[in-house]
Formats: structure tokens, C-alpha cells, sequence
């Protein structure tokens, strides 16, 4: 199989799921942190690319997208994402699952890992 890459919030029970259950199978990933070592844009932009998701689902709406007063509508195509990603990588949703040139949002784990790795 192709590298496997994850972009993991060992704080998120989905990400620490979606870490078990490539180990049940026995695929080695590559875990990025990707809070501790936040992606750059052009590390994103490759990553928006890949997504089989539209760019809009890696942007987490959740209380901090609240506080920080956003409107999800002001986040849908490729290069508003990935700005608003590079300034707060915590509104990335997690976790996220490369391989084989594609990217998935493994949410839930199990059901969307396995038919992504086959």
C-alpha cells in the first residue's frame, strides 16, 4: 500500500479511533500533530487538492469558529479554507487520512476507513 499519512488530535476520540484502526490493520501512517507542527499553505493547498471532501468539510464550525465570529458560507472554495487553516490550524477537522494521492475527513473512523483503504 501506498504511504499513509494522518493528520491526528490525540485530544479527539475520532482521531485516536481512526489511529487504532489503521494499527488493527496493520497500516503503518505517518502521524502528523498537526497542531504542535501546524501545515503551511502550501502544505495545505496539496492537501485541499487531494480531498475527496468538498473544501468547505475541513473547516470544523465548532465554538472557536463561533468565537471567532465566522460565517461558514465565507468558507467553501479552495483558497478561503486554506487561509483561514493556515491562521487557525485548530478548525481543521480531524482526523484526516492521506494515501494513495487522496485525502479523506475519517469521520466516523471505522466506516469511512474501511472504504477508503479497501
Amino acid at each position: 500500500m501506498a504511504e499513509v499519512v494522518i493528520y491526528h488530535n490525540p485530544r479527539c476520540s475520532n482521531s485516536r479511533r481512526a489511529l487504532d484502526v489503521l494499527r488493527e490493520r496493520g497500516v503503518e501512517a505517518e502521524v502528523v500533530r498537526y497542531l504542535e507542527t501546524p501545515l503551511d499553505r502550501p502544505a495545505l493547498e496539496r492537501l485541499v487538492a487531494m480531498l475527496v471532501d468538498s473544501p468547505a468539510a475541513l473547516v470544523r464550525h465548532d465554538k472557536r469558529f463561533a468565537e471567532l465570529g465566522l460565517d461558514p458560507e465565507g468558507y467553501r472554495d479552495p483558497s478561503s479554507v486554506v487561509e483561514l487553516l493556515a491562521e487557525h490550524p485548530e478548525l481543521m477537522q480531524r482526523p484526516v487520512v492521506v494515501a494513495g494521492g487522496k485525502a479523506i475527513i475519517a469521520r466516523p473512523p471505522e466506516e469511512k476507513l474501511a472504504a477508503f483503504l479497501g
